[in-house]
């Protein structure tokens, strides 16, 4: 009999992939091709997009409710999914994003990304955070292996939940191929519709707290009084998190008009904006991986980034490190970065050569691997 291998899909949404969303799509899409003796039951929260079904070995399982919801999130993994495993019988159910089904003995691997709301819970709506901390302390010990993208998520899934070093497995993400450098002329014609022509700052993200914009916005200020460049801060992203600090900290900026917000973008877009700053700003102040540190390292731009959590893995000695909490440093940093043409050479060639360590072929492999020991560890 095949191997039978059931997986959460429920993040894939047809032009609407985030983060947890582009790692299910690029590592899935990769292991379903790699492995056409396997059978993949793809579970979804309302009807594919056909695109994402990614092989005549798959088989698309539509399951109610669509779990936007903690509420939801309780129905659907346990009693939706607990009972369409029990009707598929696979030997595995891996759950790209973490989440599980706890009344299910079908073995699981949990890929949980980082676990911010442990470190920043004031970061997320009361409701939210009590289903992140009550359930996934339970995922962690219910899952027979877990990956997650970087040595630090690892090192704190292991510190907080408990678990053994050697049931979890680090996957780090990769970055879409379509990320490169662009010519001058291309260039010159994304700033001329971005911002009327000028050098910019990028941030790209949800707005979210913890993605530091209202520091960001404060250091852009800060920056300004002796910009001679005619510098702006282009801001890409969902406002779906605007909060109160983040409002306060932009009605009292002095260069208010110099940010332009250009909404979320879609990839090809993203990539020009990404590909046409003269600095990209990435200054979270916790993440699991940070794909936009590799991004921004593809297309040749220099990066200034956090000194904390996971980006000084990832980011190597490839950026301009600062203290997330400090104004004065991401401003000092922004400064350097924006003037200093012998740095930002030194920094665009190191970035250049990391990029080629994160690959979604590399973390295909790295996900088909602890998917290989889990199932040895189970028989």
């Amino acid at each position: 009999m095949s191997l039978r291998i059931a997986v959460n899909t429920r993040l894939l949404l047809a032009g609407r992939l985030e983060g947890i969303g582009w790692f299910t799509f690029e590592t899935l899409r990769r292991i379903v091709a790699a492995h056409p003796e396997v059978e993949f039951y793809f579970l979804f929260d309302r009807k594919p997009d056909p695109q994402f079904i990614f092989g005549p070995n798959v088989k698309a399982v539509v399951i109610g409710p669509q779990a936007r919801h903690p509420v939801l999130f309780v129905i659907w993994f346990e009693w939706s999914v607990r009972r369409a495993l029990k009707r598929i019988k696979p030997d595995l159910f891996l759950s790209p994003d973490g989440y599980l089904s706890l009344g299910t003995n079908v073995p699981s691997l949990a890929v949980m990304h980082d676990l911010n709301f442990e470190h920043y819970p004031s970061d997320l709506p009361s409701i939210v955070r009590w289903y992140y901390r009550y359930f996934f302390p339970k995922f962690a010990q219910k899952a027979l292996r877990i990956a997650t993208v970087s040595e630090f998520s690892k090192q704190d899934i292991c510190r907080l939940y408990g678990q053994a070093p050697n049931k979890v497995d680090v996957v780090y993400n990769g970055v879409n191929e379509r990320f490169e450098p662009l010519s001058v002329p291309e260039v010159e014609a994304v700033r001329k519709q971005y911002t009327g022509g000028a050098p910019y700052f990028l941030f790209v993200g949800s707005l979210h707290p913890r993605k530091n914009l209202a520091r960001l916005f404060k250091a852009f200020d800060r920056y300004k009084t002796t910009d001679t460049l005619g510098m702006k801060l282009l801001v890409a992203g969902e406002r779906k998190w605007w909060t109160s600090e983040i409002e306060q900290a932009y009605t009292e900026m002095g260069f208010q008009n110099d940010v332009i917000f250009c909404g979320r973008l879609n990839p090809a877009e993203l990539h020009r904006v990404t590909a046409s700053a003269h600095v990209y700003t990435y200054v979270s102040y916790f993440e699991g991986f940070g794909i936009p540190i590799v991004e921004a390292f593809k297309c040749g731009v220099p990066l200034i980034t956090s000194n904390v959590t996971s980006m000084p893995e990832v980011a190597g000695d490839a950026a301009l490190l600062v203290n997330p909490f400090s104004v004065e440093d991401i401003a000092l940093a922004m400064h350097r970065l924006a003037s200093d043409a012998a740095l930002r050479s030194d920094l665009i060639k190191k970035g250049l050569d990391r990029s080629r360590m994160f690959t979604w072929d590399a973390a295909a492999q790295r996900l088909w691997d602890s998917i290989q020991t889990a199932l040895t560890v189970q028989s």
